[in-house]
Order: C-alpha cells, then structure tokens, then sequence
C-alpha cells in the first residue's frame, strides 16, 4: 500500500511538470508543506502573507519542474530547493537594507538632483523589497504586480549573463554625458540585428564593434556593459513599464531615425 502511495504521489508531481492546470492544483494541495518548509528554513512562523512564502511557493515550483527520482525523494529535494532560495533572498534583503542606509533620499524621492540617481534606479530599490524572484523561474509571483511580474522576468532573462537585475543600481549611468555615451550605444544595438545577436550568443558586449564609427569611449562601455546590456535586452523585448524609465534610450533611438 506504500509502495502504491509512493508510486501514485511521484505521478502527480510528474503530471505536475506537463501540465500547468494540474500544477496549481498540486501547489494548492501543498501549501501547508511550502508552509512548514519556510519555517524549517527560516526558523520563524512564516504566513501565506509574508513575502518568504511567495519565494517558498515559487521555490516549489522550481522544484516540481526540475525534479527527477534520480534527486531522491521529492519532498526532500523541495525542501532543500527552498531553502536555498530563501536564502538567497535573505541575503538580497540584507544587501538592499544596506543601500537603503546609504541612500535613504532616493527611497523617499527626495532628490534635488536627477542626474544623481536614475528613475531606473529609484525604481529598482523599491521593488526589489517587494519582489520575491527565484533564480533560473520565469513564473509569475502569486499577487505579483505586472512591475514585479516584468522585473521576474528580466532578472530570469539577465541571469544568463551572469548578473543581477539589481546590480543595476551599482552600475548605472549618472552623469549626463554617460547617460547619452549609454544611450547610443544601446541604439547601436538595436539598430544592427546581428550585433544584438552576438551579444545573446556571446552573452557579452561587443565593445569594439559598438565603438568603432560610433565615437564612444571604451572605458564607459566596459564601466557599464551590464546596464547596456539589461537597456538593450528591456527595450528590445516586452516589458513596457519598465522602458518608461529609459527616457534617454527611447531619445536616443528617435534621434537616429
């Protein structure tokens, strides 16, 4: 009878990889183990209302769709799936609480100068305390906002190059003149198709093509290859709230029309 019980689980959760309907369905049955693993992780009461549990939720997914019995038992391999990811977001907390110490002005929009802190920026640091992403899962957060749903799915995409979506705010540009240095050379992107492609091939900047004929200096495309790169991915795809905060990009790319 456990055998067939065992049997029967390892089914749903193999259903669960093909199938998203009945993958709801099975996250539903288990609230209660992403509950109690959350808790096991965290050691602290976690309720569906804590953002640890939509990491948690989302952790289990990620494990659903990659697990194979070859992992051992599946409730094991979750557990363990969350609790790396819990960890991982504690550590991204940690890190974005440090920086709101430092920089408490830009939180509270209190800033005189703009060419210090990019809209980007700003809107970066407020949501990365709100979004709860898993590395490598391209899922929507249960209650997500379509901001959060759009920056889950950026950081998904960013991490094949092997950076932070909220590394951005380490490396973009603030003086006016990188601003526009940027600006062109993400239109440079844009506007040659096989350049773009060499960059998601390579997973790097092509800097010696962007700057040759093009008068940008090297050194600032090497000092922001990764916010060139996150611009040239945002404005290339579909992630409408966030172009609205590339004002210099869209100017850039109406001025070379």
């Amino acid at each position: 009878m456990f055998i067939f019980a065992t049997n029967q689980f390892l089914d749903s959760v193999f259903k669960a990889q093909t199938d998203e309907n009945y993958m709801n369905t099975f996250i539903s049955k288990h609230k209660k183990f992403i509950l109690i693993s959350a808790f096991r992780a965290t050691k602290r009461f976690i309720s569906e209302n804590d953002d640890e549990y939509s990491v948690a939720m989302i952790a289990f997914c990620e494990a659903i769709k990659s697990y194979e019995e070859s992992k051992g038992s599946f409730k094991g391999f979750a557990f363990l799936v969350i609790k790396r990811r819990l960890t991982d977001y504690s550590i991204s907390q940690a890190r974005f609480q440090k920086e709101l110490s430092v920089e408490p002005a830009s939180m509270d929009g209190e800033i005189e100068n703009e060419e210090e802190v990019s809209a980007l920026q700003i809107e970066i640091r407020q949501r990365s305390v709100e979004i709860s992403v898993a590395e490598g899962v391209g899922v929507e957060t249960p209650g997500s906002t379509p901001m959060q749903d759009e920056i889950a799915a950026v950081q998904n995409l960013l991490s094949g190059y092997n950076f932070s979506f909220f590394d951005l705010t380490e490396c973009s540009p603030k003086a006016e003149k990188t601003k526009i240095a940027c600006a062109k050379a993400v239109a440079v992107l844009l506007q040659n198709p096989t350049l773009f492609k060499k960059m998601q091939t390579t997973r790097t900047l092509p800097v010696k093509d962007i700057s040759s004929g093009k008068d940008i200096s090297v050194k600032i495309l090497e000092r922001h290859r990764k916010y060139i790169i996150a611009a040239a991915e945002i404005m290339q795809g579909d992630y409408p709230l966030l172009k609205e905060y590339m004002s210099y990009i869209r100017k850039a790319l109406e001025s070379e029309l």
